[in-house]
């Protein structure tokens, strides 16, 4: 069994590793504007839970933004990233 990959198959599996990593940053992105939405409704008073690994931390909905706005901002600069080298 021939297990070389030719430039055609090699192009496209690196093609398809590009989607799959572009789909991927874009849900990222959509849950993190999500998690910022709905922290946003809360009161300031409240304390929230926030997943660090996998464990659960008590935080305060100000800090569970900004903590989430700058996941938001680095999968965004990722996906920037992605495109840039996608384009070329």
């Amino acid at each position: 069994m021939n297990t070389t990959a030719t430039p055609s198959t090699a192009s496209s599996m690196a093609t398809a590793d590009t989607v799959d990593s572009t789909q991927s940053l874009l849900k990222q992105i959509r849950s993190h504007e999500v998690s910022i939405a709905e922290l946003s409704v809360l009161s300031s008073s409240r304390s929230v839970y926030q997943k660090n690994g996998n464990i659960f931390f008590r935080t305060t909905v100000q800090q569970a933004t900004a903590s989430e706005q700058k996941q938001l901002d680095t999968a965004k600069a990722k996906l920037q990233k992605v495109n840039i080298v996608r384009g070329n």
